[in-house]
């Protein structure tokens, strides 16, 4: 049963499995923000705030104009997320499609300017990366937030690990969907630890071509469930 409601469920289809490869594809994605272009996020805004005020008050180790740029592309992300979604959140494998889609280019942008310009520390290049990454992922978190598929925002997990102790037996609460919370957290991990390690060893360029082959993949999954007809697709 767990299994099946962490996979499967009548109410949200396949979403789950699909909106696990997206959590794994932030890890990633952070991965190369904090540890290549200057201690920022570009999927985790709470960090860039307190970032941004840390830099205010005199932090020298980060960067005020790296941390406004990566919120307001974040934000045009969301933006063009919110209108994709009124357009067409009545079908959620159509609206999770068109927006793999659109992430597929923006990463695959970012993979271009990588190959084409290795060197993350060029101004360009760096605020390039911020830019595309910061939206891709504001675009997948309004879309994440759109399908509405409970514990799976896909790039924050303060409200999750919350949830998971607060609706814990210990706090008195009835737990629901305590392995969907576990294995996002878990998932989030392995994407940041791979994107790291693949950081450290073979460049920038290897992590984001593990995350267009995790988008390819998630986008021809989600072309296949584009035209169900099936319950769960329709929109909130």
């Amino acid at each position: 049963m767990a299994a099946t409601l962490l996979w499967h469920d009548e109410r949200h289809g396949p979403l789950p499995t699909l909106l696990l490869a997206l959590t794994m594809l932030t890890g990633l994605v952070d991965a190369i923000s904090y540890l290549t272009l200057g201690h920022v996020f570009v999927a985790n805004m709470t960090g860039n705030v307190v970032f941004l005020g840390f830099a205010i008050a005199g932090a020298t180790d980060l960067s005020i104009p790296a941390s406004l740029v990566a919120i307001g592309a974040f934000l045009g992300g969301a933006l063009a997320g919110g209108r994709l979604a009124s357009r067409a959140g009545d079908h959620r494998g159509r609206l999770l499609a068109i927006a793999t889609y659109i992430e597929i280019a923006l990463v695959g942008a970012a993979l271009a300017v990588s190959l084409a310009a290795p060197r993350a520390d060029d101004d360009i290049v760096r605020y390039s990366f911020i830019v595309l990454l910061a939206l891709s992922m504001g675009l997948q978190n309004a879309t994440a937030r759109r399908l509405g598929v409970p514990d799976l925002t896909t790039t924050v997990l303060t409200l999750t690990l919350t949830g998971l102790a607060a609706d814990s037996a210990l706090a008195g609460g009835k737990s629901p969907n305590p392995w969907r919370r576990i294995v996002s957290t878990v998932t989030m991990f392995l994407g940041a630890a791979i994107g790291a390690f693949l950081i450290f060893h073979f460049g920038v360029s290897a992590v984001l071509a593990l995350a267009l082959a995790l988008l390819v993949v998630s986008g021809i999954a989600a072309y296949r469930l584009s035209s169900s007809v099936e319950t769960w697709t329709a929109g909130a």
